[in-house]
């Protein structure tokens, strides 16, 4: 599977997961667009800091 995990990253807190299953990371002119395996889609005014592919993670901060 090729999917991951996207989780916020919030100030001086632990990550928090916004979405499972990642498949889609869409630009958006309101942001990103997440979408999951299943299509589902949730859209998020935020920025990528860090991707983990081998950790199967992606970590967003809000803009």
């Amino acid at each position: 599977m090729c999917e991951a995990n996207a989780y916020l990253r919030k100030q001086g807190e632990e990550d928090e997961l916004f979405l499972e299953m990642v498949d889609h990371v869409l630009p958006h002119e309101d942001g990103l667009m997440l979408e999951d395996i299943f299509g589902k889609r949730k859209m998020i005014k935020a920025k990528i800091v860090e991707l983990a592919l081998v950790d199967h993670k992606i970590i967003l901060e809000r803009a």
